[in-house]
């Protein structure tokens, strides 16, 4: 595809919300309609989400699309095969939004796309099966809820522990007091990243629409040893890109609190000198009105393993010590451990004995059956937007912190933004280029 000017995307079908605004909206699914979907980003996330929508009686992949044709052409046959035909390729995913006879985009792209696709999508009448971390900045999120109200659609995003019945499980356990008061919880995410590579700038490859990967963002030198998720322009970086499922299952267990009243943060770049601006050790502590969440992530601990798959899929609990992505809740009566991604969760009394607990499961087949479920009735799905914004929003003002000194903030929870913090407050909107640019108003 060829660069689009501003006039050039103003004048298509999807680049002025009131030009949509005029398009009917879908009904709701029939119970055996299939539900088509197109897929924005065919990655490895992408690719394998894509998958298990195609396994589905309910469910038919009827795009993929990437910019870089060679990603949409590796996973081309894994979707054929998962579903007996094959999805239409195409690199513009706005082929996706102009055709009428899909209901669902399912949003799989880099942070940096999050929240433009979905609410071109919102505003083309699709629903929203959107990855991790919902929004690349805080301000983004806000502009997606007023999309998904504004033309009713569904968006799930894909934090898929919260439709686990053992994630429900443990929220119970709090609700009833089994572990008496809680005043304190911790969220670790602890691993090991390789290196980046130096690497240099090199020609864009045939076949990569660079300009459009580049989207809302600054269009960078291509250099492909370095990896986005480490790139400010690209990522809000581990602690959103992987920590966000455990900061999202804390707040699902606590009650979904939106908004602490406080963040400080502390860390930088200390092992993985490589070049990266986006610290490796992370440390953030968030005030609620009685309750302190203390966040501790660090990319150079090889001993901190992840939630293996057999764990997962097995009536099997991790080696807690030494879980890379844990939750602790700490009561006056019980101590509680919990796993992401089906780690389960145990609840020890004050003499170490284990007074209950639960094994895990993926959360995966319950999270698309939530979907489906919710495109049909148009009801809330378990990850809906407003949950997907406020557990991001705990990565983003961790990040600000960190970006303006390790600086403790005071949030007002009317506004979203900073008490008296003039330079915290640039960082909670990105600067976008055009003609990719999320309107003031959706």
């Amino acid at each position: 595809m060829e660069p689009v000017n501003r006039r050039e995307f103003l004048k298509s079908s999807l680049g002025t919300a009131a030009m949509v605004a005029v398009l009917p909206q879908r009904p709701s699914h029939a119970a055996n309609e299939k539900v088509t979907i197109g897929l924005m980003g065919c990655g490895g996330r992408g690719t394998q989400v894509a998958q298990m929508f195609a396994s589905r009686p309910d469910a038919r992949i009827v795009y993929l699309c990437d910019p870089d044709s060679h990603r949409s052409a590796r996973a081309l046959p894994t979707i054929e095969k998962a579903q007996g035909k094959a999805p239409q390729v195409v690199q513009d995913f706005r082929r996706i939004l102009d055709d009428k006879s899909v209901d669902v985009l399912l949003n799989a792209t880099p942070d940096h796309w999050h929240g433009l696709g979905t609410i071109l999508a919102c505003q083309a009448g699709k629903d929203v099966y959107v990855e991790k971390p919902m929004c690349h900045n805080a301000w983004e999120g806000r502009k997606m809820i007023e999309a998904a109200r504004k033309y009713k659609r569904v968006i799930q995003v894909g934090m898929q522990t919260r439709s686990s019945p053992y994630a429900a499980q443990a929220a119970e356990q709090i609700r009833n007091g089994k572990l008496g008061d809680v005043y304190l919880v911790r969220v670790f995410n602890m691993m090991q990243h390789n290196m980046m590579k130096p690497g240099a700038v090199q020609p864009v490859p045939e076949g990569f629409d660079y300009d459009l990967w580049c989207g809302p963002a600054p269009k960078l030198p291509y250099n492909p040893a370095r990896a986005w998720l480490n790139q400010w322009e690209f990522s809000c970086g581990p602690i959103a890109g992987d920590a966000i499922h455990q900061l999202d299952f804390a707040r699902m267990i606590l009650g979904d609190r939106p908004y602490p009243k406080t963040v400080a943060h502390t860390g930088g770049v200390y092992g993985l000198k490589d070049g990266r601006t986006m610290p490796d050790t992370q440390l953030a502590l968030y005030e609620y009105d009685g309750l302190t969440l203390l966040f501790e992530s660090a990319l150079w601990t090889p001993y901190m393993k992840k939630i293996t798959q057999e764990i997962r899929n097995n009536d099997l609990f991790p080696d807690w010590q030494f879980c890379a992505t844990r939750i602790e809740i700490l009561g006056t009566k019980g101590f509680m451990y919990v796993g992401r991604h089906g780690g389960g969760w145990q609840i020890f009394d004050a003499d170490h004995k284990i007074i209950d607990q639960r094994y895990g499961r993926q959360g995966d087949p319950w999270h698309l059956d939530n979907f489906i479920e919710c495109l049909r009735t148009r009801g809330t799905p378990n990850a809906g937007v407003e949950q997907g914004h406020y557990s991001a929003l705990l990565c983003h003002l961790a990040n600000i912190s960190y970006l303006v000194g390790n600086q403790k903030l005071t949030l007002d929870p009317k506004t979203e933004t900073f008490v008296n913090a003039p330079e915290a407050n640039k960082h909670l909107k990105r600067t976008y280029r055009e003609p990719w640019v999320v309107p003031e108003q959706v």
